[in-house]
C-alpha cells in the first residue's frame, strides 16, 4: 500500500515516545503517576502531550484537579495507539526470533474440530520437516476466524465456511462427519443411522452458541418447526462426552473427534443422515499468493494428499 504525501507527513510527525506516554497517562489517569512510572519529569510528559495535541490539531485530555480524562478524540487515539504499540511489540518479538534462528512465523487460527481431529498430526509432520518455522496456533469459533484473517490478526484460518468467507480466499482442507452421541443403553443407541430430528425429543448437550455445529443444529430444528431442548452449553468436545456420559442429554460432534476420545464415558455414536452432517473444513487467507514464504509452505503441506 502506497502512502499519500499527507499520510507520510502525518506518520513522521507522530512520536512513538509521546504515544507511549499518552497511553500511560490514560491508564493511570494522572500525568504525575505516568511520569513516575516512566521515570520522566511530569513537566516533560505534559509538554509532550501538548505537542501531540498541537500535531493532531485537537484536544486529547480534559485536565482537572483530580487528574485527567479523555476527550472523544482522546478515546479514539487511545484505541489506535494501543494497536500501534502492540504491533511494534509483536514485530520486535518476531524479529528477535529470527536472530535466535527461527526463520519463519505463521499465525494460525483454527476451529476446535480442526484442532482435535487433524492438526496435531498435520502440524507435527510439518514441523519435523521445517523445524525452523514457528507456528502460533489459537482456537476460535469459525466466525471469529474469518474476521481475524480479514483484519490481519491471523495469516491463515482453518474452519468450516458454510456461511461464506466474504472477500477472503479459501482452499479445501478436510472433510468431517457429524454424528449423534448418546449413552450406551439409550433408546436411540440401537439405531445405526437417524436424522437429527429424531434426537429433538431428548435433552441436548451443546457447544458454544456461536459454534458452527450448534448453529447447524438450531437451523435443522427450525427447519422442522422444532426447538432444541438444551440442557447445557460447554466449550470442549471432551466436556460434551462427559456430560452425555453422566445423563445430561445427547449431543452432536465430529465422528473422528469422538473416535479419538474413545474411553471418555460409556457412549455410542449414531450416523446422522442429514446433508449438513457432512462438512468441509477449509483453509482461509486474504490472498494465498501474497502470504509469506513459510505460510505458503504450510498451506502446500496442509492441502497435499488430503481427503477433500
Amino acid at each position: 500500500m502506497t502512502l499519500k504525501s499527507s499520510e507520510r507527513n502525518f506518520a513522521r510527525r507522530i512520536d512513538l515516545t509521546s504515544l507511549q506516554l499518552f497511553v500511560a497517562v490514560c491508564e493511570l489517569g494522572s500525568i504525575g503517576k505516568a511520569a513516575e512510572r516512566e521515570f520522566i519529569a511530569a513537566s516533560a510528559v505534559s509538554k509532550r502531550l501538548s505537542d501531540l495535541e498541537a500535531t493532531l490539531g485537537t484536544a486529547l485530555l480534559y485536565r482537572h484537579t483530580r487528574g485527567v480524562g479523555l476527550t472523544p478524540a482522546g478515546e479514539s487515539l487511545l484505541h489506535h495507539a494501543r494497536s500501534v504499540l502492540f504491533s511494534l511489540e509483536k514485530m520486535q518479538g518476531e524479529l528477535s526470533e529470527y536472530a535466535d534462528g527461527v526463520r519463519g512465523h505463521v499465525r494460525v487460527h483454527a476451529s476446535i474440530s480442526a484442532i482435535v481431529q487433524f492438526l496435531p498430526e498435520d502440524l507435527g509432520a510439518f514441523i519435523r520437516t521445517h523445524p525452523e518455522v514457528k507456528i502460533d496456533l489459537e482456537e476460535h469459533l469459525s466466525t471469529e476466524i474469518v474476521r481475524a484473517v480479514a483484519e490481519g490478526a491471523a495469516d491463515l484460518g482453518i474452519c468450516n465456511v458454510a456461511d461464506g468467507v466474504g472477500e477472503l480466499q479459501s482452499l479445501p482442507y478436510r472433510t468431517d462427519k457429524l454424528v449423534l452421541i448418546v449413552p450406551r443403553g439409550h433408546v436411540l443407541s440401537e439405531q445405526a443411522a437417524i436424522y437429527f430430528e429424531a434426537s429433538l425429543d431428548y435433552d441436548q448437550v451443546g457447544l458454544h452458541t456461536n459454534s458452527s455445529i450448534y448453529i447447524a443444529m438450531q437451523q435443522a430444528a427450525a427447519a422442522v418447526g422444532r426447538t432444541i431442548k438444551l440442557r447445557i452449553h460447554v466449550t470442549s468436545l471432551d466436556a460434551v462426552c462427559r456430560m452425555i456420559h453422566n445423563g445430561l442429554g445427547v449431543g452432536v460432534m465430529p465422528q473422528r473427534a469422538f473416535e479419538l476420545m474413545n474411553g471418555v464415558g460409556e457412549l455410542a455414536s449414531i450416523e446422522l443422515l442429514d446433508d449438513w452432517a457432512l462438512r468441509r473444513i477449509h483453509l482461509v487467507a486474504r490472498d494465498f499468493s501474497t502470504l509469506p514464504v513459510t505460510a505458503r509452505l504450510l498451506v502446500e503441506h496442509l492441502t497435499a494428499d488430503q481427503d477433500t
